[in-house]
């Protein structure tokens, strides 16, 4: 059905009962549409007339009798006085397993040219708040095929995790490597204000015919409008929450939580909201929350989302406000280091930085000594490196150095990992206890 069929079939429709009453646009400011005339709550969509038909926008908020709308396509052929009707319809989108293998945008709409999308269940892209106290608890890791998370920062199913990381240190490579070796039943990909390229190149090169086949991916590129990007992200999340309540293991994969953060500053700027930190508006901080928290587990007899949300780190700046932000509110992170990807060391996890806050739970005790041990070694070397690489330490001053220093290949072998290999979950673990079994025997070896 497209826009115009729409509009005849809901302006019929009434807000509490009351006969739709068209209005008209007053004034157009950025990407703002300014109307008046016409009532409409925040969130419903409103048909704007245009030369070139009619365009869709969104009420974004309103003061007095004035209407501000965000138009979700690009703005053109808008004249003073256009008519303004209000939709009294939801979007919905289509879910299911007739998403596997497509790639849609933000509205539920294909991308990838093989037609339609047929579905008998649709979603609504906003969900109802889940009771914390009827969520299943993390109890089971989650095997993502990737050796440095598995071993070292066990990832739950259910557990929200971010994946930090500046431009250029294989973020995207590693979303890959995750969607191909993961163990869950679904995995849904929000590629959120990425490049156009980079969205067909995750796709054919990266995600690859064999991680497609049980994936959904919806792509809202950077050149989409602000209220389209954040309508990728809902999108996302909705497709994933019907998964869940399905009783299947998701694993959720947003790009990035950065853009969604940007989209939702551009708009809110855009209709008068005060900046308060770095730029950001109040409203960017409330909505992080109620995005990530729509991820977890589910109630009794439904499944569970693992969600992996990407945060760009401006300038390797971990204190950026969105970095920050979202430490605090997902269950760990995992910290990408430029220093590493510079080096040739694929994926450039930066374990020492890294945390995982449900592996204690889902882990043995064994698991988290040979962890502790592994990190401990990394972490001495690390502070030693400068006199290590002048050549002012002396072997011998200090039995912890020289283990380091003996084992520090077989740690970076053990953490570096091809783009195409994917090592199971205890295989993983197999790995991880002999290399510090080796680490034991170096240091009972007289030096």
């Amino acid at each position: 059905m497209n826009l115009t069929q729409r509009i005849n079939r809901y302006q019929v429709g009434s807000l509490r009962n009351k006969p739709t009453v068209a209005g008209k646009l007053t004034r157009v400011v950025g990407l703002t549409l300014e109307a008046v005339g016409c009532r409409a709550p925040v969130g419903s969509l409103c048909a704007v007339e245009t030369l070139d038909g009619e365009l869709e926008a969104e009420v974004v908020g309103f003061a007095g009798d004035k209407l501000f709308l965000m138009p979700s396509e690009q703005l053109s052929g808008v004249l003073p006085g256009a008519r303004v009707t209000p939709m009294h319809e939801q979007h919905g989108i289509p879910v299911g397993d007739a998403l596997l293998g497509r790639v849609i945008d933000g509205l539920g709409q294909p991308l990838d040219g093989l037609g339609p999308v047929v579905s008998k269940h649709q979603a609504k892209l906003s969900a109802e708040r889940l009771n914390p106290m009827a969520r299943q608890p993390i109890e089971q890791p989650l095997d993502v095929g990737v050796r440095s998370i598995n071993s070292m920062l066990t990832v739950g199913q259910g557990q929200r995790m971010g994946l930090f990381a500046g431009s250029g240190v294989g973020k995207s490579v590693l979303l890959g490597m995750m969607t191909r070796g993961t163990t869950a039943d679904v995995v849904v990909v929000g590629l959120i204000g990425e490049r156009g390229r980079e969205v067909k190149e995750f796709i054919d090169e990266i995600l690859g015919i064999e991680g497609r086949e049980r994936a959904v991916v919806v792509a809202a590129p950077a050149d989409a409008s602000p209220l389209m990007r954040l309508k990728g992200c809902d999108t996302t999340l909705a497709i994933a929450e019907h998964f869940r309540d399905q009783g299947k293991s998701v694993l959720l994969l947003m790009d990035s939580l950065t853009r969604y953060a940007q989209a939702q500053r551009e708009i809110a700027l855009a209709i008068g909201e005060p900046p308060a930190t770095k730029g950001y508006p109040p409203s960017v901080f409330a909505k992080l929350p109620r995005l990530v928290e729509r991820a977890g587990n589910g109630g009794p007899g439904q499944g569970s989302i693992t969600a992996f949300f990407t945060v760009l780190t401006e300038g390797d700046d971990l204190q950026d406000p969105i970095a920050d932000a979202a430490r605090a509110i997902l269950d760990g992170h995992i910290v990408l280091s430029r220093q590493l990807a510079d080096e040739g060391h694929y994926p450039a996890v930066d374990v020492e930085k890294s945390i995982s806050r449900v592996m204690p739970a889902i882990t043995s005790e064994g698991h988290q000594n040979l962890a502790r041990q592994l990190k401990m070694l990394k972490s001495v070397y690390q502070q030693n490196q400068d006199l290590i690489s002048i050549g002012a330490y002396q072997r011998g001053a200090d039995p912890r150095v020289d283990l380091a220093i003996s084992m520090k290949n077989h740690l970076d072998q053990f953490l570096q990992q091809g783009m195409k290999e994917v090592v199971p979950y205890d295989e993983c673990l197999a790995r991880l206890e002999r290399t510090m079994q080796m680490a034991n025997i170096n240091q009972q070896r007289p030096g």
